[in-house]
Parts: structure tokens; C-alpha cells; sequence
């Protein structure tokens, strides 16, 4: 299945529930990814990354006291961000499509349903490693460019003026 070379990757494991941390951890080790870090919240998660250089993290949406929408909240816009562009992977049970969307809007990279599979982390991670997304500000957002294919027959106002120009996807 993995074609793609992730054994130079670090990735944060950030759940409240150690099993599901254990589970993650053992297909990225199956992926040959093998550093990795833990933490059982957002905020600790926090900590974590001020001293553990993740490329990507692998985030629970229902932990407390920080869940999984503001530590990304956090991690694009504090001035303390250990890295506002950190790719994010949202891990949610709850995949209504409103959700999905509250999580986009947050500036999560991608988002994947549990239970989680094998095969539906690594195209995740791939997606972030192959296809990374241009990231964008606007007075309300930071965060990757929330369209993921160019539309040349759209003309509605929310058109970016150079879109094409920046290769985004």
C-alpha cells in the first residue's frame, strides 16, 4: 500500500483515548513512520510541539479542556504558534456534514472519520505531503485554501482574482 517514503516524518498523536492513540501509532508504524509524539489534549499538545518539531499532527475534534477545533484554532493564529502552516488531520466519530465543515473552517487540512483505517490515514497523509494546499488569510480565516479543485465556470463573487495564478488546487 505505502509507496510514498514517510520514515523521515514526525507526526503528533494528539487523542484523550490512549487506545486510539496505541492504534494510530501502530499503522504510522506500519507505514514506517516511527517518530512519533503523544498527547492526551490540545493543550498539552501545545507544550509538546514547542519542542517536538512535528510535520504533521493527527488531532481528536472531543477532548478536554482544548478540543481538537480550538488547538487548531490555536496553532493558525496565536502569536505563540510553534508553526501556523503545521499540516492538521482531524479524527472525528462525528462526520455530519456540518461538522466537517466547522473543522474546515478551523483550518484543518483534512479530516478523517473513525473508525480509522489503514488505508484512509495514509491517503490522508499523502494528500498533505503531495498535494499540500496554498494557505490563505482573510479578515475571518488562516488556514489551507478550503477549495481543493479549480472551478473555471464559477464567476460568483467569492472569486479569488488570481487563482489560477497561484496553481491552487
Amino acid at each position: 500500500m505505502a509507496d510514498l517514503d514517510l520514515s523521515n516524518l514526525s507526526a503528533l498523536i494528539i487523542d484523550d483515548n490512549f487506545h486510539m492513540r496505541q492504534l494510530v501509532k501502530t499503522v504510522l508504524s506500519a507505514l514506517n513512520l516511527r517518530n512519533v509524539a503523544e498527547a492526551d489534549d490540545g493543550a498539552a499538545a501545545i507544550k509538546v510541539l514547542k519542542t517536538f518539531e512535528a510535520d504533521f499532527v493527527i488531532c481528536d475534534w472531543a477532548m478536554s479542556p482544548l478540543d481538537g477545533i480550538d488547538f487548531t484554532k490555536l496553532i493558525r493564529t496565536s502569536e505563540d504558534s510553534p508553526n501556523i502552516y503545521l499540516p492538521i488531520i482531524m479524527l472525528s466519530g462525528h462526520t455530519e456534514m456540518n461538522r466537517i465543515m466547522i473543522a474546515r473552517d478551523a483550518g484543518v487540512n483534512e479530516f478523517l472519520a473513525k473508525p480509522v483505517s489503514a488505508t484512509n490515514l495514509y491517503q490522508r497523509i499523502r494528500a498533505i505531503v503531495e498535494q499540500p494546499r496554498e494557505f490563505v488569510r482573510t479578515p475571518n480565516y488562516f488556514g489551507p485554501n478550503r477549495r481543493r479543485r479549480l472551478d473555471p465556470n464559477y464567476v460568483g463573487p467569492e472569486r479569488r482574482k488570481n487563482f489560477e495564478d497561484k496553481g491552487a488546487n
